[in-house]
């Protein structure tokens, strides 16, 4: 009966937990709406950032009615022992409205009467202290990526425009830096591309709409959208489409299809093979992308979806990639309620395999 009373409590404190989670999202989401009734909506990235600062406030506000609460209640019912912990809580709160997560609250004394109370707030003061450590970190990360991927195509154009003056440039000099241009400025623009759709779909403020459409000719379609790469290459294509009616949002599954043609062109030799199979029963639909190009080592593979996480950082370049399609994958393939898994190694190839529940 104890281990069951345990779970319950466990299981009822990470409910109440997420509701809070939620109210501080929706609140910070319900004031950056009303700014943007009086100000106007401005574009969507700088519309989540300005929604997270409203609810990063409405935590802090939060955070420190908790800590007067506390006050209150330790002032009346609790000895100078407790008015310690009491301390040692409310300092801990303090610094985390102030951005510091480096906390920890030591546990009570548990022999004394009502202390196992006690020593709950402080795990879960703890908890909350660690989780949002690895959240700010996650965020410094974020930002360091964006910045360092913006700057290098930035510092590109940059340089090469100020080669362009120089009046004595061949003609043949001249279009290959425009060139370069060109091409940094289309990785510049996908980039920002996929860094708004990500923040939509991870806002849930994308719409998802789906309709009954044939989801072989979609990926037949894709397959020719990319067929000046993949002839250029000289690559074989082997399709083995079965006709598959499917119930989806067409437009997002475009973007996993191109996303997986796309990286396995880039990563397949001249005259290699791509293989695509599409096939469905009763419950699921399973289409396989594999090629036998370059392949991918194990113990990259668990961070393959991760945002701007790239196998090989200083190939990848020349390759003009920015570590997002895949998480963009991942995160369409996860609203379609399916899965996606992969099977590669070095030298071999790689094969994808997603599934889409009917």
């Amino acid at each position: 009966m104890k281990g069951l009373g345990k779970i319950i409590a466990t299981a009822v404190r990470a409910l109440v937990t997420g509701i809070i989670s939620l109210c501080f999202l929706a609140a910070g989401y319900g004031c950056a709406e009303l700014l943007f009734s009086v100000t106007g909506r401005p574009a969507p990235f700088w519309a989540y950032i300005v929604s997270g600062i409203f609810g990063l406030l409405v935590f802090a506000g939060t955070v420190n009615l908790i800590f007067v609460v506390i006050h209150k209640v330790f002032n009346r019912r609790h000895g100078d022992q407790r008015m310690d912990f009491y301390h040692h809580v409310t300092g801990a709160l303090k610094k985390i409205a102030q951005g510091n997560f480096d906390v920890f609250i030591p546990s009570a004394d548990s022999d004394r009467r009502g202390n196992v109370y006690f020593n709950e707030i402080a795990e879960s003061v703890n908890k909350m202290a660690k989780e949002l450590s690895s959240m700010e970190k996650l965020r410094q990360d974020f930002i360091s990526n964006v910045s360092h991927e913006i700057q290098s195509p930035l510092t590109s154009i940059s340089g090469f425009a100020a080669l362009l003056k120089n009046e004595a440039l061949s003609p043949e000099q001249r279009s290959h830096y425009l060139d370069i241009i060109e091409t940094e400025s289309k990785r510049l623009s996908k980039l920002s591309d996929n860094l708004l759709k990500l923040s939509a779909l991870e806002a849930d403020q994308t719409s998802f709409t789906p309709h009954e459409f044939r989801l072989d000719k979609q990926i037949e379609s894709c397959v020719l959208m990319l067929e000046p790469q993949w002839r250029e290459k000289n690559i074989r294509l082997d399709l083995a489409l079965a006709k598959v009616i499917f119930l989806g949002d067409e437009e997002l599954l475009t973007q996993v299809w191109v996303n997986l043609l796309h990286n396995a062109v880039k990563f397949t030799p001249a005259d290699g093979c791509i293989g695509i199979a599409l096939t469905e029963n009763e419950n699921a639909v399973c289409c396989t992308i594999s090629d036998n190009g370059i392949g991918i080592p194990e113990e990259d593979q668990i961070h393959i979806f991760e945002r701007f996480y790239k196998v090989d950082k200083s190939r990848d370049r020349s390759f003009g990639g920015n570590g997002l399609g895949l998480s963009l994958v991942k995160k369409i393939v996860d609203i379609h309620h399916g899965q996606i898994s992969m099977i590669s190694a070095v030298g071999k190839g790689t094969e994808f395999a997603i599934t889409l529940p009917r």
